[in-house]
């Protein structure tokens, strides 16, 4: 009896030597005839017939855990190295005539097929002209991976072609999705991310899909915010959207100014304009407006003249909101950059002076932008005649978040002995890494309320990582300070904890000090 696993592996080989009744009677004669037969003569008699009962096993085990992966030889050792060599080129062949045994896991004998044209049933070319790529497949393994696949291999409309043509799809995003169905491996890069998503889409690997998704949230900043903006909506991914949204809000002006803000099409520089909760200078829309309607006309080939870029804008223009700017940046800027016409300009002067406004084309109401939150660290604040006093020493404090948020700047406590002003240096960093600072004044009437002091930009903080916030304060007056801290506070949905800073050097730490609120956008 062979008894086997559900998998197939032998577990326990229990030999019985089942006798037919006929073949008991025969073996009797035999036996009566020769009385000197021995036993070692019966064994050699075969078995008649046999069974194979397939055991039930409490916990089911890959092959990987069956054989679990150790060293191999020096040769063995060399010979694999040297066909993972082999996998990253195209059309490479196993010369080895029993390969297969170098690999314990049907996983990794199948990522030797990645790529390689041993055993290939199809060929791809892959990539616009001038630019492909030819890449082997193996139409049962790509036909497991994805059901597009399955559908051009072994559907019924299934064409038996030898070489497939894909113009749409970048070579290299092309073997990312390839190598993930062929080795289960995700090998994603910031310049091929969005070609392997489309790649994902195009041919239903979801997961992969996902993964993309995943690297392109992680990755996300001001930087590329708008370009991801754009190919969120052309994706359908609204998770991806609604994170490129917050990012453009809060730092609306870093946005804006970026250089993937001129890549963007049509419509995605529509929904920016309109955006009611852009946080930005009116003036910065205008401008980025205006170097996104000249790269626009390079992309039309259209010289980059006043009339064409108005031309490229269309009805875009008018939802910049020009007569909410203040007058100097409209007098100093949008009135003398040529893209108004004289009557525009003639009627927005009018719009700021005019009792009795003009009516115009362009939004008039100013954007609401973000709501700034505050997270304040202190149940009460006090100040005596020795403290807290300022002498170019740090106050710091380390803080992190369970969601992503903006910081905007610090609260600080002000001057205890009546109207002061203080010069401040805040500064942010993450593991030692500035990542934003500015320096800047801010005057305190004598209470115990909390002054704010802002960064030029909103500085991203991602979630589950301490960050030092800190102040360098110059001032002549004791101001108050905070007690009765707490290590986690609860602001809105954000739950932000602190901890002591090693670069604290003027007594500010969890239970007390300086720098008593975080503000913050979400």
């Amino acid at each position: 009896i062979l008894m086997v696993d559900e998998k197939g592996k032998n577990m326990k080989c229990l030999t019985f030597f089942l006798m037919l009744p006929e073949t008991v009677k025969n073996r009797s004669k035999k036996s009566s005839k020769k009385g000197n037969s021995s036993s070692s003569s019966n064994s050699k008699l075969p078995p008649v017939c046999y069974e194979i009962i397939t055991l039930k096993t409490k916990k089911k085990k890959m092959a990987a855990d069956i054989f679990p992966r150790k060293k191999p030889a020096n040769t063995n050792t060399t010979a694999v190295q040297q066909y993972h060599q082999q996998n990253l080129n195209n059309n490479n062949t196993i010369p080895a005539p029993n390969w297969q045994g170098l690999y314990p896991t049907i996983r990794e004998r199948n990522a030797v097929m990645f790529n390689n044209d041993l055993m290939a049933d199809v060929h791809f070319v892959v990539g616009p002209p001038g630019g492909t790529q030819r890449l082997p497949g193996h139409k049962y393994v790509l036909a497991v991976g994805s059901s597009v696949f399955h559908a051009m291999f072994y559907g019924e409309l299934a064409e038996d072609k030898d070489e497939i043509r894909i113009p749409d799809v970048e070579p290299a995003a092309f073997l990312a999705m390839l190598k993930y169905i062929y080795c289960d491996e995700i090998d994603l890069a910031a310049d091929t991310v969005l070609a392997t998503l489309y790649a994902a889409k195009k041919y239903i690997v979801p997961h992969l899909a996902r993964a993309c998704v995943n690297f392109l949230e992680t990755s996300l900043s001001a930087k590329n915010a708008c370009v991801l903006l754009s190919q969120s909506c052309l994706f359908e991914e609204p998770d991806l959207t609604q994170r490129c949204w917050e990012v453009i809000d809060a730092q609306a002006e870093l946005a804006l100014k970026s250089e993937g803000f001129c890549d963007i099409d049509f419509q995605t520089l529509e929904s920016i304009l309109r955006r009611e909760t852009l946080n930005a200078k009116e003036i910065v829309v205008f401008e980025a407006a205006l170097n996104w309607a000249e790269v626009e006309c390079q992309r039309q080939e259209l010289t980059a003249t006043i009339e064409n870029k108005r031309k490229v804008l269309g009805k875009a223009l008018y939802l910049i909101r020009i007569p909410a700017m203040a007058l100097d940046d409209f007098a100093n800027g949008a009135a003398q950059s040529g893209i108004l016409t004289l009557n525009e300009t003639n009627d927005i002067f009018l719009w700021y002076t005019a009792a009795k406004k003009p009516e115009l084309q362009f939004v008039s109401k100013p954007r609401k932008g973000l709501v700034p939150q505050r997270c304040h660290r202190f149940q009460s604040c006090a100040y005596r005649s020795n403290q807290w006093r300022y002498r170019g020493r740090c106050d710091s404090i380390q803080f992190a978040v369970d969601k992503r948020v903006f910081i905007a700047g610090f609260g600080l406590y002000g001057s205890s002995c009546g109207s002061a002003e203080y010069s401040a240096k805040i500064e942010l960093k993450r593991q030692g890494v500035i990542l934003g600072q500015n320096l800047s004044k801010y005057f305190s009437d004598g209470s115990s309320n909390t002054f704010p002091v802002w960064f030029e930009y909103p500085v991203q903080i991602e979630p589950d990582t301490f960050y030092t916030a800190s102040v360098i304060l110059d001032g002549n007056e004791l101001s108050y300070f905070g007690q009765e801290g707490m290590t986690e506070v609860q602001c809105g949905k954000v739950t932000v904890q602190f901890q002591c800073s090693s670069d604290s050097t003027n007594g500010t730490g969890v239970q007390g000090g300086q720098i008593p609120e975080l503000i913050f956008y979400t």
